[in-house]
């Protein structure tokens, strides 16, 4: 008797459980969005981008890595980078470094157009001298 007992107590709960799976969908969706949501991304710009046109959308990150060069007893150390439209690309930070490389972040934070700018200019060691040339470099940052 003990064991019809059981063997009951045992089949009922199973069927409860059963019950209870069966009122749970089991591929539960979320309605769809109506507005696309995208990850911000990032875009990194070096020595080579010189000249360059990237086009962006708002959120996006845009980095300006630049490397200083030293040849002959000069460095080429380059100037901050800046932008020249801070409503299209706001900087949230920059510098130089003792190398002669310098880096910002940008934040696109409206629609249209700013270039990023930054100068090289020569550095002479004692001893050395430096022609007397600025060499610009340019990138266009399109925001959509």
């Amino acid at each position: 008797m003990k064991t019809a007992t059981r063997l009951t107590a045992s089949l009922a709960l199973g069927m409860a459980l059963a019950a209870t799976t069966a009122a749970v969908p089991g591929d539960a969706t979320a309605a769809p969005h109506p507005h696309q949501i995208r990850a911000a991304r990032s875009v990194t710009l070096t020595n080579a981008d010189d000249g360059r046109t990237v086009t962006v959308a708002r959120g996006d990150t845009v980095t300006v890595k630049l490397t200083g060069i030293r040849d002959q007893g000069v460095r080429w150390a380059w100037s901050e980078p800046a932008a020249t439209a801070p409503g299209v690309l706001r900087r949230s930070r920059g510098g130089t470094s003792p190398d002669g490389g310098a880096s910002a972040v940008f934040r696109a934070v409206g629609r249209g157009t700013s270039d990023v700018t930054a100068y090289r200019r020569c550095v002479a060691a004692p001893g050395h001298v430096c022609p007397r040339i600025v060499i610009r470099w340019r990138a266009a940052v399109v925001v959509k």
